[in-house]
């Protein structure tokens, strides 16, 4: 005798489980300009990390250093809890919560593709006309070009500062 399926059940099952882990990662550089309205294209290939019909908000926000950092939303909800559970009053703790949580903004891109970024985080990251995507695995960095092209320019110019990294990289096991 043949079962008949409650489909509706099946989805709501689905639907409660925990998303899967990303299996694909955020990779490579991309140059786009920003317009006057303050608007920059996603790289297609991140948009294709994202998901076409999944979620596709990201939380953009300031860094440590002087650029701004997107997180898909499962990425930044993880941090979220992992910072939640950090001691309040610790200094360094509530620094960055000023830093990078205060500054944080739910962005989806729009049928082009392209983000808004907001006044605040554009003035802070520098940005002008050229912005350069930075795929760092699980986030993106979104940096002035003239930044970006500075900072690895000067590592790549500097022996004793790839040596660095290389040493603290060994530490790290890598």
């Amino acid at each position: 005798m043949a079962r008949s399926v409650n489909v509706a059940a099946l989805e709501r099952v689905r639907c409660s489980l925990p998303p899967e882990p990303r299996s694909e990662l955020f990779r490579g550089r991309y140059e786009h300009a920003i317009d006057k309205k303050g608007r920059t294209s996603l790289p297609s290939r991140f948009r294709e990390v994202l998901g076409g019909g999944e979620d596709q908000r990201l939380i953009l926000t300031s860094a440590l250093d002087p650029c701004l950092v997107a997180y898909p939303m499962a990425e930044w909800l993880d941090f979220e809890a992992k910072l939640a559970a950090l001691p309040q009053f610790d200094a360094s703790v509530a620094m960055l919560r000023r830093l990078v949580v205060s500054g944080a903004v739910e962005v989806t891109p729009d049928k082009m593709g392209r983000i808004p970024v907001p006044a605040s985080l554009r003035t802070y990251a520098g940005f002008e006309n050229k912005v350069v995507w930075a795929g760092m695995g699980r986030h993106i960095e979104l940096w002035a070009q003239d930044r970006f092209d500075a900072i690895r320019e000067r590592v790549l110019a500097s022996p004793q500062e790839r040596a660095a990294v290389a040493a603290r990289l060994a530490e790290l096991g890598l």
